[in-house]
């Protein structure tokens, strides 16, 4: 197969959908014969900064492949780090084309706009020589594993919250608690329920030690900066929204607080399950939510939105709708990958039904072996297998653990063995180096909570 000049090897595409050009493969194609060396960096708060040292083409034949490299690169790294300024050194017109691009009027407009309002300051693209691009500056933090005292445990999700009272490590209650907080637009709903959580564990124990919280978004410190459980909420209310997790906290008393991205506090959950590090949680629901704790069992302080990144280039993919880019991996690892395959697969949706409702119809019928639902939950597997040869080229993985709704039930397993069983055929060494698992046993017990209660020290 061939894309921009560039010939690539995917021997195994999903049957459903086989104008997939996964962006890994390609990527290592391209590679070969690229010789001229260009720096990609991008920095995010307190001055940390990622740099990648790559090569590209740099002939005029190969202009459009070099363009679609970087721009797709940089892409991945903005939402895989985070960051509000870019530097590419070393070639000036991919610069000004990735700085009209990454501007608040250019076709990358939603990610400048999300960048800026996470760190607080306009979002650029700077071209350098490259000789001047700026030195690495990289900051690991040990992240929970803190079990001993009294804690509450609060995981913040979408459809409902769940918090739980910790002693020395073990669960003494837990509830969870349906909430609606992606519909309401006044922040005092979102504090009532976090309280109410907060207090409702707090009562189940003799003292609160330290409290931990799991929740959706972008953080820095404790303040969501972009979160879709906020999302109604005006922007003129934001620092309500900035301050919502310490001002809940107060209300139970002078005790340390900790908020993280649940994706995070996923891989968290695996990494003292497994005992080990380099750990990645990807969470298939309502749309793709990944973490990562490195092999010291650290976060790295980056983004990990890896949802907005692209995993696919063919430029006749699925749209996401809010950030109108095409590709990326939402569309890709939720339960929008089902709903888009069903046509595909001869299996028509009712449109009336909710995606969560579409997605229960598509596995009530794998859950019988229908054929069709089968051929939906195999060509994910050839999603995800790909997609593992992308992510293993930003991330150090040993342990991937896919969880969430997509890969519950029999179209999980299958999943499960398509994408190992491409990994195995194609790429033997990355199948030995990388196990793609569901989670076992004793991660279900560490649970989402229980690792959330144990983040601060």
């Amino acid at each position: 197969m061939e894309y921009l000049g560039v010939s690539y090897s995917a021997e195994n595409l999903p049957k459903l959908d086989p104008g997939f050009i996964p962006f890994g493969v390609w990527m290592n194609a391209y590679r070969q014969g690229a010789a001229v060396p260009l720096a990609i960096g991008v920095e995010r708060d307190n001055g940390y900064l990622t740099v990648r040292h790559i090569k590209i083409h740099g002939t005029a034949q190969m202009a459009e492949a070099d363009y679609r490299y970087v721009e797709r690169y940089v892409k991945f790294l903005l939402w895989s780090v985070g960051g509000f300024r870019v530097y590419v050194c070393g070639c000036s017109p991919l610069a000004q084309r990735l700085k009209a691009a990454y501007s608040l009027t250019g076709e990358r407009k939603f990610d400048a706009q999300f960048m800026q309002d996470v760190y607080e300051v306009p979002m650029e693209v700077v071209d350098l020589p490259l000789e001047q691009c700026p030195k690495a500056n990289e900051s690991a933090k040990p992240i929970g594993g803190h079990l001993k005292g009294c804690r509450i445990g609060f995981d913040a999700g979408g459809s409902d919250r769940k918090v739980s009272a910790v002693i020395d490590g073990k669960t003494v209650y837990s509830e969870e608690v349906v909430w609606h907080p992606k519909t309401q637009s006044d922040p005092r709903y979102h504090f009532d329920g976090i309280v109410s959580a907060f207090k409702t564990a707090a009562s189940k124990m003799p003292r609160v030690d330290a409290i931990g919280v799991s929740s959706a978004g972008v953080f820095i410190g404790n303040a969501p900066m972009v979160s879709s459980l906020f999302i109604k909420v005006p922007r003129e209310k934001r620092e309500l929204v900035k301050t919502i997790y310490d001002r809940a906290a107060k209300e139970i008393g002078d005790v340390p607080i900790v908020v993280a991205n649940d994706g995070d506090v996923t891989a968290l959950a695996g990494a003292m399950g497994l005992e080990c590090g380099a750990v990645m949680g990807m969470a298939m629901g309502t749309s793709e939510a990944v973490g990562y704790v490195d092999q010291d069992g650290n976060v790295l302080g980056w983004l990990n939105e890896l949802a907005f990144a692209p995993v696919d280039l063919n430029e006749a993919a699925m749209v996401d709708e809010w950030s109108t880019d095409r590709g990326v991996g939402c569309k890709y690892f939720s339960q929008d990958a089902v709903i888009k395959l069903a046509p595909a697969a001869g299996i028509q949706l009712d449109q009336t039904l909710t995606p969560a409702e579409k997605l229960k119809v598509v596995q009530s019928l794998m859950e019988q072996d229908d054929p069709r639902a089968a051929a939906i939950y195999d060509s994910i597997g050839a999603y995800l297998a790909y997609t593992v040869v992308l992510y293993s080229q930003f991330y150090e993985i040993h342990h991937l653990i896919a969880l969430g709704r997509v890969m519950s039930g029999k179209g999980g397993e299958l999943i499960l063995a398509r994408c190992q069983a491409i990994l195995a055929q194609e790429y033997p060494q990355l199948a030995g180096q990388i196990r793609v698992m569901l989670p076992d046993e004793k991660t279900r017990r560490v649970g989402q909570s229980v690792a959330a209660a144990s983040l601060p020290e």
